[in-house]
């Protein structure tokens, strides 16, 4: 049985947790040998404690710091794109490689079916996502994550088919960065991520990013120009990671709670920003406590963006799309 990842700020929680539990595990096996009236004051000891819990439980997740937002978009057990995939969508059908020299495992993609049922809603989209594995054999088989040039060579022909087939692209974004390897640097990693926000930037059909876990750098925004861009919230998004931004500033990655503070990554910095358009609320706890809702959120927000970035003509989306992107980072300077 894998062990469960317990977060550093975690642990009063789950040791509360493990307390709970054994004092529920005792009220049952004591249940037969003891008084009706003992029985009762456990129960009301026991309900005493679940209170004490969810308190300490709201406290913790509703005051997160950015650098334990980070250590939850991190996760292990956080969903990851495939995970997604199919828990939002049916008839999903991964397309592979890149036609130029090979097939990223760090990037998966495809043509799936996502839908409605209260309103009858049913679009195909071309969805495509980062991959990164949940131990060594699937992270070494997924480069955790770390997309190479042919991973966006492949998302890039990918939208290009969803393009000319009209079906709007979603894309769900989690990785640490692009592969930093001397061989992909040989095979054109700049160029390829240049390329995508070239091409990103003119596609004629809506398109939806999401950040799901981490955006770091070019590794995020290789598939990151869209419309509409949402954060889970739970996620960071940014230029840089904390600890790199802290090697760089301190020569030391002790420094990378304050490079967190200091970068303001989080959905809700970003959205005062102007950087993202909308939060997708997690479950309290991080989305890895509950996948399923977590996922339903999700594709109801899709499902809304969707219904409107259809109904928008082609030429706006593009035109639209290019101001969003060339307003970012925009200041001026008062006299």
């Amino acid at each position: 049985m894998a062990t469960k990842v317990v977060l550093d700020f975690e642990k009063p929680l789950f040791e509360l947790e493990a307390k709970l539990a054994e004092m529920r595990q005792y009220l049952r096996s004591s249940t037969r040998e003891s008084a009706p009236g003992e029985s009762e004051l456990l129960n009301q000891e026991i309900e005493a404690f679940e209170l004490k819990v969810d308190a300490l439980r709201r406290s913790i997740y509703k005051n997160l710091t950015r650098w334990q937002k980070v250590q939850l978009a991190r996760h292990s057990e956080r969903p990851f794109t495939l995970d997604y995939i199919y828990m939002m969508t049916r008839d999903f059908v991964e397309l592979a490689g890149d036609r130029h020299f090979g097939d990223d495992k760090a990037i998966v993609g495809g043509f799936a079916r996502i839908e409605e049922s209260s309103t009858g809603f049913s679009q195909s989209v071309m969805i495509i996502g980062h991959q990164k594995g949940r131990d060594t054999k699937s992270n070494l088989y997924r480069n955790f994550g770390m997309p190479q040039p042919e991973g966006y060579r492949k998302a890039l022909r990918l939208m290009k088919l969803a393009e000319k087939f009209r079906k709007p692209v979603i894309t769900l974004i989690d990785t640490p960065g692009a592969f930093p390897g001397l061989e992909a640097e040989e095979r054109g990693q700049a160029e390829a991520i240049a390329r995508n926000l070239f091409e990103m930037a003119q596609l004629t059909v809506p398109i939806i990013c999401v950040i799901i876990g981490e955006g770091a750098s070019g590794g995020a925004i290789g598939i990151g120009v869209g419309d509409r861009i949402l954060m889970a919230e739970n996620s960071w998004y940014s230029v840089i990671s904390p600890e790199s931004c802290s090697s760089i500033l301190w020569r030391s990655w002790n420094y990378k709670e304050q490079a967190a503070e200091a970068l303001q990554l989080t959905a809700e910095d970003l959205l005062s920003q102007g950087i993202i358009d909308r939060i997708v609320p997690e479950p309290l706890g991080g989305a890895h406590t509950d996948p399923d809702t977590m996922a339903a959120t999700l594709k109801t927000i899709l499902v809304e963006e969707l219904k409107t970035l259809l109904q928008r003509d082609p030429v706006e989306l593009v035109h639209d799309r290019v101001e969003k992107f060339s307003a970012m980072g925009v200041w001026k300077e008062e006299a």
